[in-house]
C-alpha cells in the first residue's frame, strides 16, 4: 500500500461516500413501492427464509408491535404469507410470496437503472466508468473482511 495513504482516512471517505450513495438510491420511488420498514422486513425475510414475526423484530431491533404493523401491511398486499409452524402449531411462520420477491426485484432494478442513468449521463468518462467497474469487486471483498 502507498505509504502516503492513511487507511483510516480512506475508510472514512469510503463510508461517507457509500453512505450518501445508499441513502440516495434508497429514495428511488417505485410504483406500488415499499416503505423503508416494509422493504427491510421483506428483504430480511427473503434472505433468512421462513421465520416468525418475533424473530424478524429481534433482528431489526424493533418492537414486536412495530414489526406486526409492518407485516400486516405486507400481508394485506399479498407480499408475504403466514402458515402454521410445522414444529409448533401455536406459532406462525412467515414466507415471502412470489409477488413479494417481485417487489424486491423491482426496487433493486429501479436502483440499478438509476445508477446506470447517472453513469451514462455524461458525468463520467470511460476511464472513470472503468474505475467504478474495478471498484465493485474490491468493495465486496472489503465487506467480506469486516
Amino acid at each position: 500500500m502507498n505509504d502516503d495513504l492513511d487507511p483510516n482516512a480512506v475508510a472514512s471517505a469510503l463510508l461517507a461516500s457509500i453512505g450518501v450513495l445508499v441513502r440516495r438510491a434508497r429514495q428511488v420511488p417505485v410504483e406500488g413501492g415499499l416503505t423503508m420498514p416494509e422493504r427491510a422486513a421483506l428483504a430480511q425475510l427473503d434472505r433468512a427464509g421462513p421465520t416468525t414475526s418475533s424473530a424478524l423484530a429481534r433482528e431489526a431491533q424493533i418492537t414486536a408491535q412495530a414489526m406486526g404493523a409492518t407485516l400486516g401491511s405486507l400481508r394485506t398486499r399479498g407480499l408475504i404469507e403466514s402458515r402454521p409452524d410445522p414444529d409448533d402449531g401455536r406459532r406462525v411462520v412467515l414466507t415471502v410470496t412470489d409477488a413479494g420477491r417481485q417487489a424486491l426485484r423491482n426496487k433493486r432494478n429501479a436502483r440499478a437503472e438509476l445508477l446506470g442513468r447517472a453513469m451514462t449521463s455524461g458525468a463520467f468518462t470511460q476511464a472513470e466508468l472503468e474505475q467504478l467497474a474495478a471498484t465493485a469487486p474490491l468493495l465486496e471483498r472489503l465487506a467480506q473482511h469486516i
